[in-house]
C-alpha cells in the first residue's frame, strides 16, 4: 500500500524540546495534574500571544465551558454562536443550561457574518455572549463583531481552537475578546495530545477559572467546597509537551502556509475550484488548506480518490443548525454555511508532508478533471 498521508497529525520538534520537559517532570516526580510545566506553559503562551493571563485546561471544550461560566452565562441566557464550526463550540452553551442561536457565515471570511450577527441582536437584544470561531485558522471580521458586542453589552468569546498563530491586523487571534480559547488536540497546529488554554486580560477571572477547574477546593485544611467544581486542569506531563511545541509554533505556521501556497499554485486553475479566502488584513496559520468545488468534480469525488490512495481528507464542518441535536434552535442566516459545507473539502495539511507528498495529492486531484 502507498505511504499514508494524514490530514494533520502530531509533529514533535526535531530538537526534542518536548522530551526534555517531560523527562524533567519524571525526574522530579511532578506527574500530578499541576506542576512547573503547567505554570510555565501558561506564562509562555500568554507571553507569546501578548495577553495577561492563561489557564491550562484538559481540552479546548473545557476552556469554552469555563469562558462561558466566567462570562456569567447561565440558565435561560441566549448565546449567539457561529454556525459553521465543530460541535465543541456549541456544546458548552448547553452545559451552562443556556440557549444557542446560530449565526451564518459570510463568503469573505467563512466565519460569522457581522450583518447576520446584527440581525440576531435585533431579535435577541439581551443576548449574553457571542462565540465567534476562526475556522481553519482564518480570522473572523473582528472589528465589526467587537463593535456589535460592545454596542449590545455582550461578552465576546473567541474560539481560536484552530487559529493559534493567526494574526488579525497584526495581533494574535484569541486576544481580542473578553476570553479566548486554544486547543492542543492531536490534530492542531501544536499539540499536547489533548488539552486547551483559556486566555484573558482579566487576571481575576482567570484565577477564578483555575479555582473552578481544580474542583473548586476552598482554602481550608480539610476538603471543603462552596461552589460547583470541575476536574479540568491540564496534566503537568502533557504541559511539558506543550512547552516544547510552543517553541516550534512559528515553524509550523510557516510550513502550513507553504502547503497552502503549493495547493494554490497547482490547483487554482482547475475549473470550478476555489481556494479558501485569505484577506489582506488576515495572516492565517493555514491549519487546514480547504477548497470549494462548484463544477463537475464534487467533494466526494476528491475524498474518495484520495482515500483510494491512502490519503486522508475530510468534508468541511457540518453547520450546527443542520445537526440533529441542534436543529431545534434558531438560525439567523441565508445558507452560506450550508453552501460551504456542501461544496468544501479539507485537503491533507500535515506539516511532515514533503514536496513529493504534495505533488502526489495534487496529481490525484488534477486527474479528476481529465
Amino acid at each position: 500500500m502507498a505511504k499514508r498521508i494524514y490530514l494533520s497529525s502530531p509533529h514533535m520538534s526535531d530538537e526534542g524540546y518536548e522530551k526534555a520537559y517531560i523527562q524533567e517532570a519524571f525526574d522530579t516526580n511532578s506527574i500530578a495534574p499541576l506542576g512547573k510545566n503547567v505554570d510555565e506553559f501558561e506564562k509562555e503562551l500568554a507571553a507569546k500571544v501578548g495577553i495577561k493571563a492563561a489557564a491550562a485546561l484538559s481540552s479546548g471544550t473545557a476552556a469554552i465551558h469555563m469562558a462561558l461560566k466566567a462570562a456569567g452565562v447561565g440558565e435561560g441566557d441566549i448565546v449567539l454562536c457561529q454556525d459553521l464550526t465543530f460541535s465543541a463550540s456549541a456544546n458548552p452553551i448547553i452545559y451552562q443550561n443556556a440557549t444557542p442561536v446560530f449565526i451564518d457565515s459570510d463568503y469573505e471570511t467563512w466565519n460569522m457574518d457581522p450583518k447576520k450577527l446584527e440581525e440576531a441582536f435585533e431579535k435577541y437584544p439581551n443576548a449574553k455572549a457571542v462565540v465567534v470561531v476562526h475556522l481553519y485558522g482564518l480570522a473572523a471580521n473582528l472589528d465589526e463583531i467587537i463593535s456589535l458586542c460592545k454596542k449590545h453589552h455582550a461578552m465576546l468569546i473567541e474560539d481560536a481552537a484552530e487559529s493559534l498563530g493567526t494574526l488579525y491586523k497584526g495581533k494574535y487571534t484569541g486576544t481580542f475578546g473578553d476570553y479566548g480559547i486554544y486547543s492542543f488536540n492531536g490534530n492542531k497546529i501544536i499539540t499536547t495530545s489533548g488539552g486547551g488554554m483559556l486566555v484573558s486580560n482579566n487576571e481575576e477571572r482567570i484565577a477564578k477559572v483555575r479555582f473552578w477547574a481544580t474542583q473548586a477546593r476552598d482554602p481550608a485544611r480539610h476538603y471543603q467546597h462552596s461552589e460547583l467544581g470541575y476536574n479540568y486542569r491540564m496534566s503537568n506531563v502533557v504541559a511539558g509537551i506543550g512547552r516544547g511545541q510552543l517553541k516550534v509554533l512559528d515553524k509550523r505556521v510557516e510550513k502550513k502556509k507553504y502547503i497552502f501556497e503549493f495547493y494554490k499554485r497547482e490547483l487554482e486553475h482547475l475549473e470550478g475550484l476555489e481556494m479558501m479566502p485569505v484577506n489582506e488584513w488576515n495572516q492565517p496559520n493555514f491549519w487546514l488548506s480547504c477548497i470549494i468545488l462548484r463544477g463537475k468534480v464534487r467533494p466526494i469525488n476528491v475524498i474518495e480518490a484520495l482515500e483510494a490512495e491512502n490519503i486522508e481528507s475530510r468534508p468541511i464542518w457540518k453547520p450546527m443548525h443542520m445537526q440533529p441535536f441542534y436543529e431545534k434552535y434558531d438560525f439567523i442566516g441565508e445558507g452560506v454555511s450550508e453552501d460551504i459545507f456542501n461544496n468544501g473539502v479539507c485537503l491533507p495539511s500535515d506539516t511532515k508532508m514533503t514536496d513529493e507528498d504534495l505533488k502526489r495529492v495534487c496529481d490525484i486531484i488534477k486527474g479528476l478533471w481529465n
